[in-house]
């Protein structure tokens, strides 16, 4: 058994279970930030982010992460986050979801008391993710290139616990976005978040848009870039 140790939070200090040690999953990196999204944004956060993805958005910021990376057990990834000494921990990618072990790593998270989020790209399904996670569906738009993979049976388990989020490039997006949001009644379920890509989509303008059509969302710009730049940030 390995124990898990946090100076912050007395609730961590509970055992790994054994199996914990033969499951692996490859890992990019792990780290210590601030949350740069979501409703979570600007929160101390662990991140673990997972190696490879079966998507190619033409914006992406983290293609390192598609082929990048060292396997470790789920006990190390364990360790490794409890060092760091924060409530929050994100499971990121890359896709998280492309490596199966992936579930069993969420649920180790919320067993030893984590607040969890997952990240995903929205063509992986999401059903068997434990109900603990909060998952983040980034639904991709058709400026992405990759419209296609929407997974779109992943609304329906859909909870007010996860967000739902539009990564948008231009107008033409922002109208797909909106159109989506009403077809399958996003805001109704959970919140939405409208995020501009950095460097082609002014946020000024999309925020006036919004306003302009009065939308139940949320926008959101990346903290972690106007704090660090155009790096993932630390």
């Amino acid at each position: 058994m390995v124990q898990i140790l946090s100076p912050d939070f007395p609730p961590l200090s509970r055992k790994i279970p054994s199996s914990a040690e033969g499951a692996s999953l490859r890992v990019n990196e792990i780290f210590l930030s601030l949350q740069g999204e979501t409703s979570r944004v600007g929160l101390p956060t662990v991140f673990v982010r997972l190696t490879g993805c079966p998507l190619r958005c033409g914006y992406c910021d983290t293609a390192y992460a598609f082929h990048e990376g060292e396997r470790l057990s789920l006990a190390a990834i364990l360790m490794e986050v409890a060092r760091h000494g924060a409530r929050h921990v994100t499971v990121t990618g890359g896709e998280p979801l492309a490596q199966k072990e992936c579930l069993a790593l969420l649920r180790l998270l919320c067993d030893a008391g984590y607040s969890v989020s997952m990240e995903t790209g929205g063509a992986l399904d999401i059903s068997k993710v434990d109900a603990r996670v909060s998952r983040i569906l980034d639904l991709k738009t058709p400026g992405s290139g990759e419209v296609e993979k929407n997974l779109w049976s992943n609304v329906q388990y859909l909870t007010s616990h996860d967000e739902v989020k539009f990564v948008l490039c231009d107008e033409d997006d922002y109208r797909w976005a909106v159109e989506m949001m009403g077809k399958h009644r996003l805001d109704h379920t959970c919140p939405v978040l409208f995020s501009p890509v950095h460097g082609k989509l002014e946020p000024t303008v999309l925020a006036e848009w919004i306003l302009r059509d009065r939308l139940p969302v949320r926008m959101q710009v990346q903290l972690h870039k106007l704090l660090w730049g155009e790096g993932p940030g630390r």
